[in-house]
């Protein structure tokens, strides 16, 4: 699943006739006029946030401004190694920018590595050769975690170029009973007939949308789960430091650890040890793409969950939040969020706590 392209065609009209209410939110929010859609955001070592705007490039904001600091159309995530330094992700941005990993720094760009080629050579989950580079987090100065959203995969690479998987995560049969809800079946609107007629259960795609390294070491990522986007289905899964080459759901390295959440779209630790998790829509990712066509009531607005590692105990900390997307955390425990975040002219990064 391309969820650079699936979600961002249909966004520009989703908003259109109304948006949920947005969760009350702390002053400071920072302004920038987004080419969206906006995809990621991440803190920099100077305390900075740093926006992954699909668009043009990479911005960083700094004190309720924002700069444009890197052109890199088609970029997805950032993950900061330095001051001035960072990893970045493209899920294409046209012939010259491939799905692939850069380093990107005040003086230029360099690609790293063409993840959509190894995609093609590869292929580790063994289905249709999809690339979809969605999250991306600094192992190290010279090694970088990918979250692979086209090849439901978590992938590692060096500063040489040299790409590997470090795991794979696998398809779930899962109920449509949401789907034919969402559309109002046995009678929906003309044209989602076919929805109506799906079976009871279908394998849904895992599409992996997060990665972050926990204070344990260990890499944690996440699934938004494709078509039929059913609720409260999506996991997340620990996967052993150095790990190569597991299958999760049979590797003892790859386990589920959390789930019942809906629409992953982001990890992120906080400074204590705390797992944010952010969801796009307690509706699924259908909602939001078909709001346009359905009616911007079939919403119900996203969700950030605190979640702590030793217990596994989440805490909603914001609710209704239109098209989140991607979320960071300062340095002093703010957690910043990306909301309306692929709707041109709305995107915006606010505080929470």
């Amino acid at each position: 699943m391309r969820l650079s392209a699936s979600l961002g065609v249909l966004f520009v009209l989703t908003l259109v006739a109304g948006q949920p209410a947005a969760a009350k939110v702390g002053p400071g929010s920072a302004t920038f006029d987004y080419a969206t859609p906006v995809f990621g955001i991440a803190t920099a070592p100077d305390g900075s946030l740093l926006v992954a705007d699909y668009g043009a490039g990479v911005v960083e904001l700094r004190k309720g401004a924002g700069t444009l600091i890197a052109e890199l159309p088609g970029v997805t995530d950032i993950a900061p190694i330095g001051r001035g330094s960072m990893f970045a992700i493209t899920g294409g941005g046209g012939a010259n920018m491939p799905w692939a990993l850069y380093r990107v720094s005040r003086g230029g760009i360099q690609m790293i590595a063409n993840l959509s080629a190894f995609e093609n050579t590869t292929n580790p989950d063994g289905g249709a050769d999809d690339s979809n580079p969605f999250e991306v987090v600094a192992l190290s100065e010279d090694t970088a975690l990918v979250a692979d959203a086209g090849g439901n995969d978590l992938l590692v690479i060096d500063q040489d170029g040299n790409v590997d998987w470090v795991a794979v995560l696998p398809a779930e049969l899962v109920s449509t009973a949401s789907a034919k809800t969402l559309v109002g079946c046995p009678s929906p609107p003309p044209g989602f007939e076919t929805i109506c007629a799906l079976p009871p259960m279908i394998p849904a795609q895992p599409v992996a949308t997060g990665v972050a390294v926990g204070p344990d070491g260990a890499y944690y990522v996440s699934e938004l789960k494709g078509f039929p986007a059913p609720i409260g289905e999506s996991r997340i899964w620990r996967i052993a430091p150095g790990t190569r080459h597991a299958e999760c759901g049979t590797s003892p390295a790859c386990t589920v650890v959390a789930d019942g959440f809906t629409s992953i779209v982001d990890l992120a630790f906080g400074p204590d040890g705390t797992l944010y998790v952010t969801e796009i829509d307690e509706a699924g990712w259908l909602a939001v793409e078909l709001a346009a066509v359905l009616g911007p009531g079939v919403m119900k607005g996203g969700t950030v969950n605190a979640c702590d590692l030793d217990s596994w105990s989440c805490t909603e900390i914001a609710t209704g939040l239109p098209i989140a997307i991607a979320s960071t955390v300062g340095g002093d425990g703010t957690v910043y969020v990306a909301i309306l975040a692929l709707v041109p002219g709305e995107a915006k990064v606010i505080p929470i706590t």
